[in-house]
């Protein structure tokens, strides 16, 4: 069964109110293997929204539309459904006395507009919505399945999994079929590369399938497969999986929700070890993203934003010399601030960065970042170079950081 989406709103239009109902809807549908081409934002004008409406109905099984039948004048997602399916607007008595019943019983006077919610199309039939006041309904438009939902995520993502997919899976016949997806995560390549490394297995392999997605410097590959059951799914992934992370090796650093931060905190663990920082660039950013993982405690004892090059020579002990000698943005400046780091926080592990993260350049070109790692096994500097503006710089520069830790930590 093939499953669109159209959320209602010029709100969305205008950037006002982020689009979190489409997302939540399209992870459910997959999960539980719907077919799903096409999502769709529209403003609150009944010619578009009545377009939008027929096109989904002539090319989709259903549709499921959020937002638009509260009780304002511009919520007219149901006189638009009626239109297109050229049936009247029914008063419901029943409900507009629930309404009243509920208004009442909080001791609130009843505001009249609520009535507008007690309409809904000639032959629809009501989704409940036991968190609102403006009832959901179904309607048959051109043979295809009409929801109409609340556009408050609250509210909407009851009435789905509680109605609306129950009653499509029913409707399908195909309460079984389910669609896995299984993310293997690397660093260290950049994408092209990653597409050239698998470029055949993107191309031959229908089920699952490949995609690639570049998030924060990481790429991610995604294998997804459909079948009758998840232990099938799943064993027609492995194979592929296995391909993918004996190509991508040593690169790959985890898959679905691991990620380096977790990684890390895990191998540090492994050993007993605690790790604390030394930023100058990032400024924290480093450290965030250590203590964003629960049990951070653990491992993590502190940082210093050593961001000033005196605050390096007195906090981290930097030399002078050193900063004289090879500059702020060096290998061994960030060398001298991550030993530094070691014994001011009485870390297993310490990690620095220094750069110049731009607009304007400090002493080497914008995007220039030195990471230096030191543990009781090994040390390691690295000079790298990132494209982008500031904060893509000291986004992509952090990350960085956090896998040539990871690099540190398991002697690769």
């Amino acid at each position: 069964m093939n499953v669109e989406i159209l959320a209602v709103g010029t709100e969305l239009l205008l950037g006002q109110i982020v689009n979190t109902n489409a997302t939540e809807i399209a992870r459910r549908l997959a999960d539980r293997g719907f077919t799903h081409r096409y999502q769709a934002v529209v403003g609150d004008n009944r010619d578009r929204m009545a377009s939008a409406i027929a096109a989904a109905a002539q090319r989709s099984d259903a549709l499921i539309i959020t937002g638009g039948i509260g009780p304002t004048q511009d919520d007219i997602t149901r006189e638009v459904v009626a239109d297109v399916a050229g049936v009247d607007l029914v008063y419901d008595d029943h409900y507009a006395s629930m309404m009243r019943e509920r208004w009442t019983a909080l001791g609130r006077s009843f505001p009249e507009s609520n009535l507008r919610q007690a309409y809904r199309p000639e032959g629809a039939v009501v989704v409940p919505n036991d968190k609102g006041s403006a009832p959901g309904f179904r309607v048959m438009v051109d043979g295809c399945w009409v929801f109409a939902l609340p556009g408050v995520p609250a509210e909407m993502l009851v009435m789905l999994e509680q109605e609306v997919l129950p009653f499509l899976q029913a409707e399908s016949g195909n309460d079984r079929s389910v669609v896995v997806s299984r993310v293997i995560r690397s660093w260290g390549l950049p994408e092209a590369g990653v597409g050239e490394l698998l470029a055949d297995i993107f191309e031959t392999s229908e089920n699952p399938t490949v995609a690639f997605l570049a998030s924060s410097g990481e790429i991610k590959v995604r294998l997804t497969a459909g079948a009758a059951t998840e232990s099938d799914a799943r064993a027609l992934i492995a194979p592929v999986e296995a391909v993918v992370r004996e190509r991508l090796a040593p690169h790959v650093f985890g898959a679905d929700d691991e990620t380096i931060e977790a990684v890390l905190g895990d191998l540090l663990r492994e050993r007993s070890w605690t790790i604390g920082t030394a930023e100058s660039a990032t400024a924290g950013m480093i450290a965030a993203r250590l203590t964003s993982v629960p049990g951070a405690s653990e491992i993590y004892r502190g940082s210093i934003a050593a961001y000033a090059t005196d605050v390096k020579t007195s906090l981290l002990g930097v030399p002078a010399a050193t900063i004289d000698e090879h500059g702020v943005v060096s290998e061994a400046t960030a060398l001298a601030m991550a030993r530094g780091a070691s014994e001011a926080l009485a870390v297993d592990v310490a990690v620095a960065v220094t750069g110049s993260a731009g607009p304007s350049e400090l002493e080497v070109p914008t995007g220039t970042l030195c990471i230096a790692v030191v543990s009781p096994e090994t040390t390691i500097v690295r000079t790298i170079r990132l494209p982008g503006d500031r904060e893509r710089v000291r986004t992509y520069g952090t990350t960085a950081a956090l896998h040539i830790t990871r690099i540190a930590l398991v002697g690769q």
